[in-house]
Parts: C-alpha cells; structure tokens; sequence
C-alpha cells in the first residue's frame, strides 16, 4: 500500500509572508482551521475592530499586534498605511496575518491589500472566512435561499468611496429581482 499526501498540508506561517485572514462574524468557534494555524504562528497580526479577544487569544503571547480600527466614527487608519504596514512587516521577514472580520474579500478591501502586494512583489496568500451575512442568517435560523421563495442571493453595501460622483447601486433594479438582499454597512 502507498500513503497519498496531501498536496498542501497545513503548516506553519512563512516568514516574509502575508495572510489575508478572515476572522469570521465574532464567532471563535467559525475560525478555519487554517486560520487557526496561521494565527498560533505568526510574528505579528494587523487586525480590525471587529477582531474580538477570544479570536486574537490564539496568537502567541509575544507576537506584535498592530490594531488599525476600521469602526464607522473611531479611529480608522488609512488604508494606505495599512497596506504600508503589511509591506514593512514582510520585508523585515516576519510572518503576518493580516486578521479581517468576515471575509477578507466581502467588503473588506481584502482585494485593494491583495493588489498592493503583488505590486510590491511580497508573497501572500487569502484565508477565506464566514462572511457576517451567511452567519447571521444561519444563527437566526433564515435560509438566504429557498427553492419556494428565492433563488437569487445578492450581496450589496450602503457604503461607497466617497470620491465616487453618484452610487453605483441601482435599489430599484435591486428591487424587481425577487432576490435575498444582504445589505452591509447600510447607510
């Protein structure tokens, strides 16, 4: 008999390299266990408010953590700087994880951190995590979709570049889909 190995087992964070980790809806028991690993071996964590203790507890006690906000009228670094942070930290060889609540790339500008690594040549690699939407629907017991009632989801936000001229959402159209609407940040 021969054993198979898995083609990407789980190892430990890579020094040099970011991870854009979702931290799930506030839930430690909906972390991946990717997630998991990542944060018991990391050097240092940016992370956003929505990033509860119970979650960061699973980081060594001596890893840097770097708290960068992201509440609606609290502190909230640019996300330049953000972004400037994740490239330092990697160039100085650490591993990073770059902790997210939800979903790095629902409406977490996981995909604008993404972009600025790659054009900083620094390694990365995207931990998905439960977006608030599907959890909160589920912990209510709502189905986002029913084969009686919807088969459409859409996933919209309220809140938009304010350098934008005009919305890009377009409600009434959203409206006539007879579709689920999960609206985040709503405004």
């Amino acid at each position: 008999t021969t054993m198979s190995t898995p083609t990407r087992p789980f190892s430990a964070a890579e020094r040099g390299k970011v991870y854009l980790v979702g931290a799930g809806p506030g839930d430690p028991g909906l972390l991946t266990l990717r997630a998991v690993e990542l944060l018991r071996s990391a050097d240092a964590i940016v992370f956003d408010h929505l990033v509860s203790e119970a979650i960061l507890g699973h980081a060594p006690p001596l890893s840097e953590r770097i708290f960068v906000g992201k509440k609606g009228g609290g502190f909230c670094c640019p996300q330049r700087d953000i972004e400037g942070t994740l490239l330092r930290l990697a160039r100085a060889g650490r591993a990073v994880v770059r902790l997210k609540g939800g979903d790095p790339f629902v409406f977490g500008r996981g995909g604008e951190e993404a972009e600025a690594l790659v054009a900083a040549g620094i390694p990365f690699e995207v931990v998905p995590g439960v977006t608030s939407a599907l959890a909160a629907a589920a912990y209510a017991g709502i189905p986002l979709t029913h084969r009686a009632h919807s088969s459409v989801v859409v996933f919209l936000t309220g809140h938009e570049d304010p350098a934008k001229a005009d919305s890009a959402i377009h409600w009434e159209s959203y409206g006539a889909l007879n579709a689920t609407l999960c609206i985040y940040m709503g405004m």
